[in-house]
């Protein structure tokens, strides 16, 4: 592997030189080559293999800002905005009509989608406004609570609501698949979306982030096969086997709550012992399981929800969650 990686350097290194579009080499498919390697090697080996593969994209940033800083140096032919195509024709290569690419998010939201349907999940996409209903009331909220108040949700003067949270779809999926779970099959969905939260922002906050949340119910549901299904997908999303661990909390859709915890990938610096909450998650509540007319003394469930961007600043090494709403060009080349 390192052999390979040193090879891959020296070519993509020698083709930013020669390049009037430095920032393409970055999505060479020898880089996806090396990363669908690493999670084939032994356990061992890969901590070392995601390091040198993250001092690889460093090296190639560098080197890729290095020549777009040369290329704006050279001498670039004016062009007269008011004089016909033609007299403008012959265009310099600096100035290349550049393709779009998807988002981080975009990309790392169908990883998370796929990794899910793979596992025998149905998806669905949440929406951008509703009702109080669904936001809180089909979720077990007491009227008072303080998630309905202003201070932590939006509304508009209508009265409607943009999800604070992707369990808004909760009752809908429970409902859609009640016919089903009473055929002797099982419900099994997560939903995905943007959310909006009255936040202060920080480098860890923001107003606007996306979240993905699931849902399985069946005759005999249990937190081991929740924590599983969690274990399983973080897993396959991170490529490297993960300890997990769990400790109470409280949410009023779930019952019991906990919250879940990986411990960091050694590829990204992570040390045995250091955990990180990704989650929360608990058995669904016999409440919200009757608001959608489903029998919680015949049918349990689980569920769990948790913020798409925290796992992808993890993957990544991003500092500041502030950075995928900013549109920042400088940042989004990195994953172009």
């Amino acid at each position: 592997m390192s052999s390979q990686t040193d090879t891959v350097r020296d070519e993509l290194l020698t083709r930013i030189q020669s390049s009037d579009t430095p920032h393409e080499v970055l999505r060479a498919p020898e880089l996806r080559t090396l990363v669908d390697k690493i999670k084939n090697l032994p356990v061992e080996e890969r901590a070392d293999a995601g390091r040198a593969l993250n001092e690889l994209k460093q090296a190639l940033q560098t080197a890729v800002d290095e020549r777009e800083a040369a290329l704006l140096d050279q001498d670039v032919m004016p062009i007269d905005v008011t004089a016909p195509f033609d007299v403008n024709r012959q265009l310099p290569s600096l100035l290349p009509t550049e393709l779009g690419t998807k988002h981080p998010i975009s990309v790392e939201l169908e990883r998370i989608i796929d990794i899910f349907t793979r596992m025998g999940f149905d998806a669905h996409e949440s929406r951008q406004l509703d009702n109080d209903w669904n936001m809180f009331g089909a979720l077990n909220f007491p009227e008072g609570h303080p998630a309905r108040d202003g201070y932590d949700t939006f509304r508009t003067e209508e009265g409607f609501i943009p999800p604070a949270h992707t369990s808004t779809m909760q009752n809908r999926v429970l409902k859609s698949g009640k016919e089903k779970l009473e055929s002797g099959g099982q419900i099994a969905g997560i939903s995905y979306g943007r959310c909006y939260r009255n936040e202060d922002l920080d480098a860890t906050h923001e107003h606007t982030f996306y979240q993905v949340e699931g849902v399985f119910v069946s005759k005999d549901a249990t937190l081991g096969q929740m924590l599983g299904v969690l274990r399983a997908f973080y897993q396959e999303y991170f490529a490297q086997k993960l300890n997990i661990k769990t400790q109470p909390a409280y949410f009023p859709f779930v019952e019991p709550g906990l919250e879940f915890m990986i411990e960091k990938p050694a590829s990204l610096g992570g040390k045995p012992g250091d955990f990180l909450e990704v989650l929360g998650c608990g058995m669904i509540h016999p409440n919200v399981l009757s608001v959608a007319g489903i029998d919680p003394t015949k049918y349990r469930g689980f569920a769990w929800g948790g913020g798409v961007e925290r796992i992808i600043m993890l993957k990544y090494g991003i500092e500041d969650i502030r950075h995928f709403e900013s549109g920042k060009l400088a940042f989004l080349r990195k994953f172009a």
